[in-house]
Protein backbone atom coordinates (compact mmCIF):
# COMPACT_ATOMS: atom_id res chain seq x y z
CA UNK A 1 0.00 0.00 0.00
CA UNK A 2 0.83 3.49 -0.83
CA UNK A 3 2.12 5.97 1.50
CA UNK A 4 0.23 9.10 2.29
CA UNK A 5 0.34 12.38 3.49
CA UNK A 6 -0.09 13.15 7.16
CA UNK A 7 -3.21 15.23 7.04
CA UNK A 8 -3.38 16.74 10.87
CA UNK A 9 -6.80 18.80 9.70
CA UNK A 10 -8.42 15.78 8.65
CA UNK A 11 -7.38 13.77 11.94
CA UNK A 12 -8.76 16.41 14.40
CA UNK A 13 -12.15 16.25 12.30
CA UNK A 14 -12.54 12.98 12.68
CA UNK A 15 -11.85 12.85 16.46
CA UNK A 16 -14.00 15.81 17.27
CA UNK A 17 -16.52 14.09 15.26
CA UNK A 18 -16.28 10.75 17.03
CA UNK A 19 -16.50 12.71 20.80
CA UNK A 20 -19.69 14.70 19.79
CA UNK A 21 -20.99 10.90 18.95
CA UNK A 22 -19.78 9.24 22.20
CA UNK A 23 -21.36 12.29 23.92
CA UNK A 24 -24.70 11.47 22.54
CA UNK A 25 -24.10 7.42 22.79
CA UNK A 26 -23.29 8.37 26.89
CA UNK A 27 -26.48 10.76 26.62
CA UNK A 28 -28.76 8.06 25.31
CA UNK A 29 -27.62 5.85 27.91
CA UNK A 30 -28.73 7.93 30.39
CA UNK A 31 -24.75 8.57 31.48
CA UNK A 32 -25.22 12.13 31.39
CA UNK A 33 -28.19 14.32 30.66
CA UNK A 34 -27.16 16.89 28.34
CA UNK A 35 -28.86 19.04 26.41
CA UNK A 36 -29.53 18.24 23.23
CA UNK A 37 -27.65 21.63 21.61
CA UNK A 38 -24.41 21.46 24.21
CA UNK A 39 -22.62 19.02 21.54
CA UNK A 40 -23.07 21.94 18.79
CA UNK A 41 -20.66 24.04 20.10
CA UNK A 42 -18.16 21.54 20.73
CA UNK A 43 -18.85 20.25 17.38
CA UNK A 44 -18.46 23.50 15.17
CA UNK A 45 -15.37 24.88 17.23
CA UNK A 46 -13.59 21.67 16.80
CA UNK A 47 -14.27 21.76 12.58
CA UNK A 48 -13.26 25.09 12.80
CA UNK A 49 -10.31 24.18 14.18
CA UNK A 50 -9.76 21.31 12.15
CA UNK A 51 -10.00 23.86 9.25
CA UNK A 52 -7.43 26.43 10.91
CA UNK A 53 -5.19 23.80 11.11
CA UNK A 54 -5.78 22.34 7.21
CA UNK A 55 -5.03 25.44 5.52
CA UNK A 56 -2.39 26.04 7.58
CA UNK A 57 -0.76 22.61 6.86
CA UNK A 58 -1.56 23.46 3.01
CA UNK A 59 0.28 26.62 3.63
CA UNK A 60 3.49 25.06 4.60
CA UNK A 61 3.58 22.26 2.45
CA UNK A 62 2.98 24.70 -0.31
CA UNK A 63 5.59 26.99 0.98
CA UNK A 64 7.74 24.02 0.98
CA UNK A 65 7.78 22.84 -2.41
CA UNK A 66 8.12 26.05 -4.03
CA UNK A 67 11.82 26.40 -1.78
CA UNK A 68 12.35 23.13 -3.35
CA UNK A 69 11.56 23.93 -6.74
CA UNK A 70 13.55 27.35 -6.65
CA UNK A 71 16.23 25.71 -5.13
CA UNK A 72 16.00 22.63 -8.46
CA UNK A 73 16.19 25.51 -10.65
CA UNK A 74 19.40 26.67 -9.78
Amino acid sequence: MRRHEFQPGRLIAGLVLVVAGGLYLVESTGGADLPWFAVLPITVGGLTLAALVGLVTYAVRRDRRERITESSDR
